[in-house]
């Protein structure tokens, strides 16, 4: 957070009033100061107690811990490492040599060690101030799930898809104790706070008891109805929690094994739970994307923690018991307060992640594809839902509106593109013919054609009156993101993962230009003399557009834009105001022509902002892009 701000303080400071929740004193007195903002985005009434996001990982968080002291965090990710980090957000290590996902980590008591199971069928320990690797405990046949120091850190017991817990000497990194009786996959293995007894979770629905002096099972504790993900003991050893796919935790007495509480609340399957330090919480991560807090003596909930945009993997208490981090399939680690744990307002219409939006030529809707196999319409007047177009039988990439209006197409997972009459919600044409996903569509300018971009590495022409394909484009050689007709629709413009973008002659199907950009482009769009394509990362000359009579020259001044990056609202190549995490873009949208922004966030949130850019200061109203030839951007969004 330092280094954007010392990057961009106004732009920052811009952000904060805009974001900050209403009831804010901050906000109250001066929002005036950003008179461009006509129209702002719908925030929160009341802060969150949300502290820290700590954002690093490229893959799904399976799990984080806190070391003994409190002054580290470890998270372990399908992106192979276990991160470090200190409490201020700061990234301190990265923990490499795993050759498949890293589903958990934890310290040793002492914090000198950490241990990480992998889908690579290994233990690995690491020193938690070097991030050197000091030992791989070879010997489990399947996945390791996880695993747990004993209270003396003499001992590692790792649980495995084997059906079996084993058990570790730290110091020699020998094998020294096989624990079997569960009937399927042991999902989690923890000792007790004595270190004499170890309990097992596992899918035969089961907690096991376990003396770790003899290896032999004591107690089989029953009555999940599914299976269980994790087992904990209480600081004091009397109790176990259980949390299982059946979406409850559950409690139990150990020294009679008997139930003694049932907590009951959660809509989705419960991954985790945990006690706080003085035994008093539980706190139980769940695929619902929440953390539930819960008083471990009477059973009842007493918090709700909200912010997460996918499941839940994991959460754990801080040695103090004031915060609780939260680890998320968002490649996320969020940090909370306990003793709030408030919940705040999410304007929610999608029940799956929105992929993008798309305004009508008029301005007065908006479309949004979402994971939940749905295309939504939303009145821009108001931010009402006002359709829902059903169809689909997978996720929805993209959606795009007709030069009139009439028409939405609608590109999907299902490999098909499908067109919706926006009058009355019906579907009126289905385009099959992609063998992989497709990622968008769209209209060319006189609506005749719908070109669609899709993973199986070429780009569709369809006859948008008929619904019959007229033209495969190939050449691409990983999938393509994107297409975009020229003004004249003669030309198809195409985006891909294998980093090109290519212009393809739409009467004669053929390629006529590569421009290879080292970047993966996700938005373009066409200059309206077609001469360059303006896309989110910069802007790219057209030497195929061009007159016969050679390389003409380009305006001195590129048009005003207005665009969305994953952290900032820039305009005329200018960073804007920044965007805080809650509210980056999984996808956006811009109206031109009244300057208004829809983003839709990767929190499930749709917000519109619209902008007076005649009150802006001068010095955004002027662009300076420098022109550069060959295949490099001319310009690209600077500070």
């Amino acid at each position: 957070m330092g280094s954007i701000i010392e990057m961009a303080p106004l732009q920052v400071y811009y952000s904060a009033l805009l974001y900050t929740p209403i009831s804010s004193l901050i906000r109250v007195k001066y929002l005036k100061n950003i008179p461009w903002v006509t129209m702002e985005p719908k925030v929160a009434d009341v802060w969150s107690s949300l502290i820290h996001t700590l954002k690093g990982h490229t893959g799904n968080v399976n799990s984080v811990v806190f070391s003994p002291n409190g002054k580290l965090v470890a998270s372990a990710s399908e992106d192979n490492t276990v991160r470090l980090w200190d409490t201020t957000g700061k990234q301190c290590g990265v923990l490499e040599g795993h050759t498949g996902y890293v589903n958990s980590a934890v310290f040793s008591p002492d914090g000198k060690l950490v241990a990480s199971t992998s889908n690579g069928k290994t233990l690995r320990l690491w020193y938690s101030s070097t991030g050197k690797q000091c030992g791989v405990l070879d010997g489990h046949t399947e996945r390791v799930g996880s695993a747990v120091f004993s209270p003396d850190g003499k001992l590692v017991a790792a649980a495995s898809d084997a059906e079996t817990v084993r058990l570790w000497d730290t110091s020699t990194g020998k094998q020294c104790g096989v624990l079997e009786g569960h009937t399927r996959w042991v999902t989690s293995a923890v000792f007790s706070p004595d270190g004499n007894l170890v309990a097992s979770a596992s899918d035969d629905k089961t907690v096991r008891l376990w003396d770790t002096s003899t290896g032999k099972q004591c107690g089989v504790l029953e009555g999940h109805t599914d299976w269980v993900n994790s087992a904990v003991f209480s600081p004091d050893g009397k109790l176990v929690a259980s949390a299982s796919h059946d979406k409850t935790v559950r409690l139990w007495d150990t020294s009679t094994g008997k139930q003694c509480g049932v907590l009951g609340g959660h809509t989705e399957r419960v991954r985790s739970a945990v006690f706080s330090p003085n035994g008093k919480l539980v706190a139980s991560a769940s695929h619902g994307n929440t953390v539930r807090l819960w008083d471990s003596s009477t059973g009842k909930q007493c918090g709700v923690l909200e912010g997460h945009t996918r499941c839940v993997t994991s959460a754990v208490f801080s040695p103090n018991g004031k915060l609780v981090a939260s680890a998320s399939n968002d490649n996320t680690i969020r940090l909370w307060d306990s003793s709030t744990g408030k919940q705040c307002g999410v304007l929610k219409g999608h029940a799956g992640n929105v992929n993008s939006t798309v305004f009508s030529p008029d301005g007065n809707l908006v479309a949004s594809a979402s994971d939940n196999k749905t295309v939504r319409l939303w009145d821009t007047s108001t931010g009402k839902q006002c359709g829902v177009l059903k169809g689909h039988t997978s996720w929805v990439r993209s959606a795009v509106f007709s030069p009139d209006g009439k028409l939405v197409a609608s590109a999907s997972h299902d490999n098909t593109v499908r067109l919706w009459d926006t009058s009355t919600g019906k579907q009126c044409g289905v385009l099959k013919g992609h063998n992989w996903t497709v990622n968008s569509a769209v209209f060319s300018p006189d609506g005749k054609l719908v070109a669609s971009a899709s993973n199986d590495e070429t780009v569709r022409l369809w006859d948008s009156s008929t619904g019959k394909q007229c033209g495969v484009l190939k050449g691409h050689t990983d999938w393509v993101n994107s297409a975009v007709f020229s003004p004249d629709g003669k030309l198809v413009a195409s985006a891909s993962g294998d980093k090109t973008v290519r212009l393809w002659d739409t009467t004669k199907k053929t390629t006529i230009e590569i421009i290879e950009t080292h970047n993966i482009i996700n938005i373009m769009k066409f200059s309206n003399d077609g001469t360059h394509l303006h896309t989110s990362n910069g802007v790219l000359q057209l030497k195929s557009s061009l007159h016969s009579g050679g390389n003409r020259k380009l305006p001195h001044t590129l048009t005003h834009s207005l665009y969305v990056t994953d952290q900032w609202i820039t305009y005329n190549m200018k960073k804007l105001f920044w965007l805080p995490v809650d509210y980056r873009p999984r996808c956006s949208a811009v109206n031109d022509t009244a300057n208004v922004l829809v983003i839709a966030t990767t929190s499930y949130k749709v917000i519109f902002i619209s902008f007076d850019f005649t009150a802006l200061p001068a010095a955004y109203l002027q662009s300076s892009v420098a022109v550069i030839a060959g295949k490099d951007f001319l310009g690209l969004v600077g500070y």
